[in-house]
């Protein structure tokens, strides 16, 4: 029987490391839970994040029974991996920003650090950049909206009107910024739209990364789900409100049959 991945994030922000691991491993089966019931982490204490990211994937473990979890939520990684692997009898991918790769591309030295307030202002991430970046200079800038438009943007499709205003003064003053790290795993579900504003950036997120570390722990099993059909996914979500129609739209683009298919999609109570 193949292993399962579960992917867990706070809201639609996952789906871009569903994709990744999708691309490069079609044939594993994926199971994507959203916890929408506590969305957007970004605006809640670091005390209740943690109890609360442990108690969910620790319901989620217990009652889906991965292989793997990946935790695609940057706050959650900084906040609560230590924990996860601690408690959790299998192994956790976390995300992390990716300073070290955006440093390494960077021939001016001029990077950014786009993801949440918390994110940006965590000890975490400065350590990232003293260890990955200490010859760059690292403009951080924390936006809580993207994080919504990301939101908006899979629920219904409507393009942000205000990205490039949003955006434009911190990227390129006081200096041009070369490479910025997408430091939200929502933030690259609007990669296009930011790739064809600001053309002369080079965008950099940690997907193709995590999917490569997922295949590397699956071992043998890595070679034949990378060119077997595509296998099913399951969607799961805390509280009260499923997921928006083009949540499951964006799921059934991945390879899956039409008319839901292979996708499985559930409410998830945890303990």
């Amino acid at each position: 029987m193949s292993a399962n991945v579960l992917i867990f994030d706070s809201g639609v922000g996952g789906l871009s490391i569903v994709s990744e691991i999708r691309q490069l491993l079609p044939g594993l089966p994926l199971q994507y839970l959203m916890d929408s019931a506590a969305f957007p982490y970004g605006t809640k204490a670091d005390d209740f994040l943690i109890q609360r990211i442990l108690s969910v994937c620790t319901s989620a473990v217990r009652e889906l029974n991965p292989d793997i979890l990946v935790v695609a939520c940057n706050t959650a990684s900084t906040l609560a991996l230590p924990a996860l692997r601690q408690q959790l009898q299998l192994p956790v991918v976390g995300v992390v920003p990716a300073i070290k790769v955006a440093a390494g591309l960077s021939s001016s030295g001029q990077i950014g650090l786009l993801a949440t307030p918390a994110t940006v202002n965590r000890p975490y991430t400065d350590d990232l950049i003293r260890e990955f970046a200490p010859h760059c200079e690292v403009r951080r800038f924390g936006s809580g909206e993207l994080v919504q438009w990301a939101e908006d943007f899979i629920a219904t499709g409507s393009v942000p009107a205000g990205l490039q205003a949003h955006l434009q003064h911190w990227l390129y003053q006081p200096r041009p910024l070369s490479h910025v790290v997408l430091g939200c795993t929502h933030f690259p579900l609007l990669k296009p739209q930011l790739q064809q504003l600001f053309p002369d950036i080079g965008w950099v997120d940690s997907g193709a990364a995590i999917a490569r570390r997922v295949a590397t722990l699956l071992g043998n099993q890595a070679e034949r789900l990378q060119h077997a059909d595509s296998a099913p996914i399951g969607c799961f979500w805390t509280g009260s409100q499923p997921p928006a129609p083009g949540v499951l739209h964006y799921l059934q683009q991945l390879g899956l049959p039409g008319d839901h298919g292979q996708l499985q999609v559930t409410e998830f109570s945890y303990t």
